[in-house]
């Protein structure tokens, strides 16, 4: 199966920034390295990210925009309707990724096992990169005075460093 990895998101002084390295891989193998795994949506109000398969997450996109659309572009009701019917559906129940989703007001991950969690901090990371983002992106919200999308890029180069599932392909998209 392929699979993609490293996504970070984060609301930061007003600002929305989501970012992804390019890489995926099969196995142990990487198979591309400039893939594109973020997105915005709903006309530009909402930014989206995922990790594991890649088709999974492109059935994933989906199903969560007709949520957004089915709920009137709320999205913490879109995000616990499209993980309901994530853990209740037997087809959906295979799908093997996460979602990383945020607006101005709200960040969450989104799983298969009917997750939905929206960290304290307004920042969300998943992928094999997540973690070394994600410590990379704290220290930087604390410590310096750079913008949403330059934590996110340097988090993710940082992540690139590390782990051996990401790069330093790095797309980011921004809220305006």
């Amino acid at each position: 199966m392929f699979k993609a990895t490293t996504i970070l998101g984060l609301r930061h002084k007003g600002k929305v920034a989501i970012g992804g390295d390019g890489q995926v891989t099969f196995e142990d193998t990487i198979m591309k390295a400039t893939a594109r795994k973020i997105r915005t949506l709903n006309n530009g109000r909402i930014l989206a990210g995922f990790a594991g398969s890649s088709a999974d997450a492109f059935t994933l996109f989906e199903r969560f925009e007709a949520k957004l659309e089915e709920h009137g572009d709320n999205l913490p009701r879109a995000a616990v309707e499209l993980a309901k019917d994530w853990r209740r559906d037997k087809y959906l129940r295979q799908l093997e990724a996460l979602l990383a989703v945020l607006d101005q007001e709200h960040a969450f991950v989104i799983s298969g096992a009917g997750d939905v969690v929206e960290p304290d901090d307004g920042i969300i990371a998943i992928g094999s990169g997540g973690p070394y983002a994600l410590a990379a992106c704290r220290a930087l919200v604390a410590e310096t005075k750079m913008t949403a999308e330059q934590i996110v890029r340097r988090s993710l180069e940082i992540s690139g460093d590390i782990c051996i599932f990401s790069n330093k392909h790095i797309t980011i998209e921004t809220l305006k």
